[in-house]
């Protein structure tokens, strides 16, 4: 019996192909993968993140992207962060959205991204030379972890709670995670499904 084989594709494949589309993909070493949707509140976090980097860097030399950008991690990878902050000029692959010069990312967990968030796509980030800091906020509790590059490696370190702040040495600033949570109802039931008729 002969197994059918997926097809690799290349990058420019990857690139034509998700350039048409309103959903997300990522490129994982040759395979195209469709980004899940999201929650309300991962959209609020989200947009809470970009309004309060736009006053915390405002007037300085960085620039914030969110949903649709992409960061190459590797050769055959090219990843979609929740929100990217570029030092300086942004540099990118030709006629492309791929962004080369990430700073600091940003990923908000969902219940079907938390270990993909925490355990490979982590892993990419710290292959990305570019990259000084990888923040994942969780969306069921205040809680954002932090992982920073430094001379010895990477250091993790957890801020939880509404009374905590996150400093993010890589952008001189810090994070309240009450404003990173604003609107955010941690307590909010699950939307109720309807009974099927019998």
């Amino acid at each position: 019996m002969l197994l059918e084989q997926v097809r690799q594709h290349t990058v420019d494949e990857f690139l034509d192909f998700a350039e048409c589309r309103e959903e997300r993909y990522e490129f994982i070493d040759g395979e195209i993968v469709e980004m899940t949707g999201g929650t309300v509140e991962h959209f609020d976090i989200i947009t809470n993140l970009m309004d309060l980097l736009f006053i915390r860097l405002a007037g300085r030399d960085f620039r914030r992207y969110s949903n649709g950008m992409l960061i190459r991690a590797g050769r055959s990878r090219l990843v979609a962060p929740d929100v990217i902050v570029v030092a300086g000029q942004p540099l990118t692959e030709s006629n492309s959205r791929v962004l080369l010069n990430p700073a600091v990312v940003f990923e908000v967990t969902s219940p079907t991204s938390i270990g993909y968030d925490r355990g490979a796509k982590r892993g990419f980030y710290f292959d990305a030379p570019t990259i000084q800091a990888y923040l994942v906020a969780h969306q069921e509790q205040p809680l954002v972890e932090l992982h920073e590059r430094g001379e010895a490696g990477w250091r993790t370190r957890e801020f939880a709670g509404l009374e905590a702040e996150v400093p993010i040495d890589a952008l001189d600033c810090r994070l309240p995670l009450q404003e990173i949570y604003e609107n955010v109802d941690f307590e909010r039931d699950p939307p109720a499904t309807q009974t099927p008729r019998e």
